[in-house]
């Protein structure tokens, strides 16, 4: 990650931090890999390039909903 998330004036990389961690615990959990695991097949997915794009809100979606849409983009069921 380079630099600050940054929503209409306001630092929101601790939210975004957050949200990578509880999505990479879901596909861990779900997936029973271990969390390095999903946390690298996570950040190397179009669902967290598009999550990590502050102007579309995609980032304030739930921390399921995004664990859902990268299962869809990798067309895995859950």
């Amino acid at each position: 990650m380079k630099g600050k998330y940054i929503f209409k004036d306001q630092d929101i990389t601790t939210d975004i931090l957050f949200k990578l961690e509880q999505v990479s615990s879901i596909l861990a959990k779900r997936k029973r890999i271990s969390f390095d695991d999903a946390y690298d097949n996570f950040i190397s997915s179009d669902t967290y390039a598009i999550m990590k794009r502050t102007d579309n809100l995609y980032w304030a979606e739930s921390a399921e909903f995004l664990a859902d849409e990268y299962y869809r983009e990798k067309n895995i069921s859950p």
